[in-house]
């Protein structure tokens, strides 16, 4: 026997000798939120807190990515072990359909909040409505997040391209700062609400929200049934929203490979904690626990089996 492993047994005997065993570090994991400003990071915090909290064994920290489109990538590669996703990216990744290249075996842990697209402007400016977004320099989201399919959609609508507006990939908090100073003439958030951006620039800005009308949010939902028309409560915002948003429901989604041990131990730290998780952030109080069941990405057999039991 060398000397290392003759040092490392003696240590090990000591360490029998003089109690048990000290007990194994927690694993850490990873959480994919988006860009700061948004409503993905805080709640990323949030659930950190509570796996912390309640996943014997586990610990989680939230990590900034580039958002809903980007979240299924890192989950796939393996860069981050839980992320924070939009219905409609999520599905597209799960089928390998643009804008993925490849299929990502993805599984759900739950549905969280829904997401809105914000579409705002300072009050007084001759953008009021979608069309005259044409040819504006308009703030779009990172590049990674869910915005832009999103918005893709809209524009679709209304018979327009991506490429009829000049985009600024931003994240949400430096596009609604570029747009308090003038140097966008619109951006656009899809964020739950309220969302930390919107209310910073209406602090000291007067907003408007740009509304989808309701014959486009009509051929946008018969095309798109992922989608949903939000009825924003009043009072959200300073500046209230027109008629109703468009939106998409989020979901925590892992790999497929993982453990239904794993699975079933952070589902129950999250959705069987949501009193303090929605205590810690409101929009988590939008969360109906047993919305899991009609999630378009298969559900983890382990999340599954925490909600079988509930």
């Amino acid at each position: 026997m060398g000397p290392i492993k003759r040092i490392a047994a003696g240590a090990a005997v000591c360490l029998t000798v003089l109690g048990t065993a000290l007990p194994a570090a927690a694993e850490e994991l990873r959480i994919g939120t988006a860009s700061l400003g948004g409503a993905f990071y805080p709640v990323g915090q949030a659930i950190s807190n509570l796996v912390n909290k309640h996943a014997d064994g586990l610990t989680m920290v939230p990590v900034v990515t580039q958002g809903g489109t980007e979240n299924p990538r890192l989950i796939g590669n393996g860069e981050v072990d839980v992320a924070i996703g939009n219905a409609n990216t999520s599905f597209y990744a799960f089928k390998g359909q643009e804008p993925y290249a490849d299929a990502i075996d993805l599984r759900a842990l739950g549905t969280l909040h829904s997401s809105i697209l914000h579409i705002a402007t300072l009050a007084g400016s001759d953008i009021q409505s979608i069309p005259d977004l044409k040819g504006k320099r308009v703030a779009v989201g990172p590049a990674g997040g869910g915005t832009i399919n999103l918005l893709r959609n809209v524009l679709e609508a209304y018979d327009m391209e991506f490429s009829d507006i000049e985009p600024s990939f931003l994240s949400y908090s430096d596009g609604f700062s570029q747009l308090a100073d003038g140097s966008v003439d619109a951006s656009i958030a899809l964020a739950g609400y309220p969302t930390a951006a919107v209310i910073q620039t209406s602090t000291t800005n007067d907003l408007a929200f740009v509304p989808i009308d309701a014959d486009a949010m009509k051929r946008i939902l018969e095309a798109h049934s992922y989608y949903s028309a939000i009825d924003v409560p009043e009072g959200t915002y300073a500046s209230e929203i027109e008629g109703q948003a468009l939106g998409t429901r989020n979901i925590l989604i892992v790999r497929a490979d993982m453990s239904d041990e794993r699975a079933y131990a952070l589902t129950a730290a999250v959705y069987g904690n949501l009193e303090e998780f929605g205590a810690e952030n409101a929009i988590a109080k939008q969360i109906v626990a047993e919305d899991a069941y009609g999630i378009a990405v298969p559900l983890h057999p382990g999340a599954k089996k925490f909600f079988d039991e509930r």
